[in-house]
């Protein structure tokens, strides 16, 4: 079997992106553009998969942790120089080796198999990858002999113009014997107006060596697109956008607006799920069938259970239930975790809190560091007052426990099961299952004291 190996060049400033960030880390759909490319490559199950780092190597590094091994380039002199950082850990190594930049979000691992399975059948030594463009301006040309293997890659600037009509471009994507790729290396001169080890070089080498070069051509445009601006990252965003809701159209997803619907690339959706405008589901959330979202709701790194509906509101980072009724208006925040058939209504908020089954707080409340059973109500203008100052405290309520409106609970504190708690209570004390707890002054009416607060009233 085929031993697979992989270079990733991320090393370069991205200095046209005019940013503080790194370019890789720039995101398309959510996602670091490295981490795209990174996550694709793992797809081959590869044997090494090493990135060349440079500027922010602590960042890029940061971001991919152990999805990548590391190696740093210096001085950025070419890329034929950056995958030579690569040689200490692949030297030697029998083996297909791709190479492929860091800024070309829109690969994906089919593609990159397609391409590793040409380059074995057809024995190359080395393989580009290359894409139809309607117009190549810009691009290097790949120059095919009679016998369809490359003859060379020549840019467009150095081209003819019977080249120059030329539309299979190069990519900047390539499949090498490992080998050959780092005897190759050995060769490259850094005798051109820049002053850099280009990798293409190697294609000419192994020609003058006799070598197989071959090439395969994607039958997707968009796999081309590297981003060296913020013009081709919007690009890059609009077509990553649209790959996703296809596929998830196609699984049976029900997306009312895709031009104003984005999904993140790592998100799972079940079927017969209806998906509103003005919605943004992020991270590795799953979503069961029969859901609704939005319009307008953002959820991000949760999961939703079958038939919930999720409605103007935003959850992040917690686990929501089946059938659940979520907004309009209502904020899940991270920890919290909501059971079955629950209802979380208009202003409400939840933060680090359990709800069991059956549970509802239909309105206007807040619900912080919180343990709520099975079929309780929490009535409109309801506070666990978990903060004092310094520590966050819990706030308890048993199951099938009736909390009245407008009601403080100072945590910590507990609401035994089946209890009442009067609208209007102040609870700093623990609540007895099935007891009524009032905690509030006795009204006193003072007859006449506004007309003596007023003494030029009029009638």
């Amino acid at each position: 079997m085929t031993q697979k190996y992989a270079v990733v060049l991320a090393a370069g400033q991205g200095t046209r992106m005019k940013s503080k960030l790194y370019k890789v880390l720039h995101p398309v759909c959510g996602k670091p553009m490295v981490q795209h490319v990174v996550d694709q490559l793992n797809k081959l199950q590869l044997d090494e998969l090493i990135t060349v780092v440079g500027y922010g190597a602590e960042k890029v590094q940061d971001q991919l942790g152990k999805d990548s091994h590391y190696v740093i380039q210096e001085e950025q002199l070419g890329t034929g120089h950056a995958v030579q950082q690569a040689e200490s850990i692949l030297a030697g190594k029998q083996g297909v080796t791709i190479v492929a930049c860091g800024d070309t979000p829109l690969l994906t691992d089919e593609t990159l198999q397609n391409m590793i399975d040409h380059h074995v059948e057809k024995e190359a030594k080395a393989t580009i990858l290359t894409a139809h463009a309607e117009d190549p301006t810009g691009y290097g040309r790949v120059i095919r002999g009679g016998n369809g293997q490359v003859k060379r890659i020549v840019e467009q600037k150095d081209a003819s113009e019977e080249e120059q009509a030329v539309q299979e471009i190069n990519t900047g994507t390539y499949c090498f014997d490992n080998e050959l790729l780092f005897e190759s290396l050995q060769n490259v001169s850094n005798d051109n107006a820049q002053g850099e080890y280009y990798l293409p070089d190697v294609i000419q080498i192994l020609k003058d060596q006799g070598e197989v070069v071959s090439a395969y051509q994607t039958t997707d445009f968009s796999e081309a697109l590297g981003v060296n601006d913020r013009v081709a990252l919007a690009k890059a965003e609009k077509l990553m956008k649209q790959r996703i809701n296809e596929a998830h159209m196609r699984n049976g997803v029900t997306i009312v607006d895709p031009a104003q619907t984005y999904i993140g690339p790592d998100v799972t959706i079940g079927q017969d799920v209806t998906i509103y405008p003005g919605s943004v589901i992020e991270g590795p959330t799953i979503i069961e069938d029969d859901v609704t979202v939005g319009p307008h709701s953002t959820i991000t790194n949760c999961s939703v259970g079958a038939g919930t509906v999720v409605k103007q509101s935003v959850a992040a980072d917690s686990r929501i239930g089946e059938r659940v009724q979520i907004g309009p208006f209502a904020h899940i925040r991270p920890d919290s975790s909501l059971g079955n058939d629950v209802k979380v209504g208009n202003f409400v908020e939840i933060k680090k809190a359990s709800f069991g089954d059956g549970s509802k707080a239909s309105h206007l409340s807040y619900i912080g560091d919180a343990e709520v059973g099975s079929g309780v109500n929490v009535g409109c203008g309801t506070i666990t007052v978990n903060y004092d100052g310094a520590n966050k405290h819990l706030t308890t309520i048993e199951d099938e426990a009736f909390i009245g409106c407008n009601s403080n609970l100072i945590a910590p504190v507990t609401v035994g099961k089946g209890a009442y708690v009067a609208a209007g209570s102040t609870i700093n004390q623990d609540v007895p299952a099935d007891a009524l707890s009032i905690a509030r002054s006795r009204q006193t009416n003072k007859e006449g004291y506004a007309s003596k607060m007023q003494p030029n009233k009029k009638d």
